[in-house]
């Protein structure tokens, strides 16, 4: 795992601890949240915070910069405590299952890193800090040069993301040494990825890479992710040293990140927080 985060930013874990029981009526619930009517959908947000269902790209300025999916983004606090229809119970013992295999992961890959165990993430990366996303990526009807993704080429703000992706669609692919892969679906595993956090906090030994979700023009696509994140008070900073990275607190890369997509219509990312790093 270690060499792989190294290496690619990916990995895949079998024997996780989710049944294919629990995935399969986990997918079945998805599929049935995402059929109701939109109004009922936007609902969502009433009862947790605005911006729970998402679609499309709101801030997107040209075609290129539109995500052709939507999405319920739930913080894990309303996916245990919730009797939304988006947060059935398979969804609720897929995400406290997944919570518990983040913080066995990143504390494997925290000891790899520096030669002994550590209680970073215990400390700083309770379930109440984590979120849960459920995809779906409809037919695009758009031709393949438009240039239309289901989510545009992207890096991950927290330290792991955890997908259990459509066992019969694929579509999610990353970059590597400027060339694409395609993650195939694997109905026994979940795919990890390393987060920009974890990139930070390791000093560039493990790799945050770009990776990307293609349409399909036939059929539709659902996956679900768990992104694993701090506290928003939690400071990040490299262990060791000469650092790549200035320290940075969780909520302070959060708006930077905001701040840029806003302005800018995408994510810099890590390179403003280099220790060297100017921008205007």
């Amino acid at each position: 795992m270690a060499r792989a985060s190294e290496e690619w930013g990916f990995f895949q874990v079998v024997n996780h601890g989710v049944s294919p029981e629990i995935l399969d009526r986990m997918r079945r619930e998805q599929v049935k949240a995402f059929k109701q009517p939109f109004d009922r959908k936007k609902e969502e947000d009433d009862k947790f915070s605005a911006g729970t269902y998402r679609w499309g790209t709101p801030t997107a300025t040209c075609l290129n910069q539109l995500a052709w999916s939507e999405a319920f983004h739930i913080p894990m606090t309303d996916v245990v405590s919730s009797s939304s229809f988006s947060c059935s119970s398979a969804i609720e013992q897929f995400a406290t299952t997944v919570a518990d295999l983040a913080q066995k992961l990143a504390g494997i890959l925290a000891e790899k890193y520096l030669g002994r165990k550590s209680t970073f993430f215990q400390d700083n990366c309770a379930p109440s800090t984590c979120y849960l996303r459920m995809n779906r990526y409809p037919p695009c009807p758009m031709p393949p040069a438009a240039a239309v993704f289901g989510l545009m080429p992207h890096t991950d703000s927290d330290f792991l993301t955890i997908l259990y992706q459509d066992d019969q669609v694929g579509g999610l692919q990353l970059v590597k040494d400027g060339k694409c892969f395609a993650v195939k679906p694997n109905p026994q595993a979940l795919i990890v990825n390393i987060g920009d956090l974890f990139q930070a906090w390791s000093n560039g030994v493990y790799k945050s890479v770009e990776h990307r979700v293609v349409t399909n023009p036939h059929v539709e696509r659902f996956s679900t992710a768990y992104f694993f994140c701090p506290s928003y008070d939690t400071e990040i900073e490299s262990r060791c040293e000469p650092s790549i990275y200035r320290k940075f607190s969780f909520k302070e890369y959060r708006q930077q990140v905001q701040e840029d997509v806003g302005k800018l219509g995408r994510k810099v990312g890590l390179s403003r927080f280099t220790v060297n790093a100017i921008y205007s």
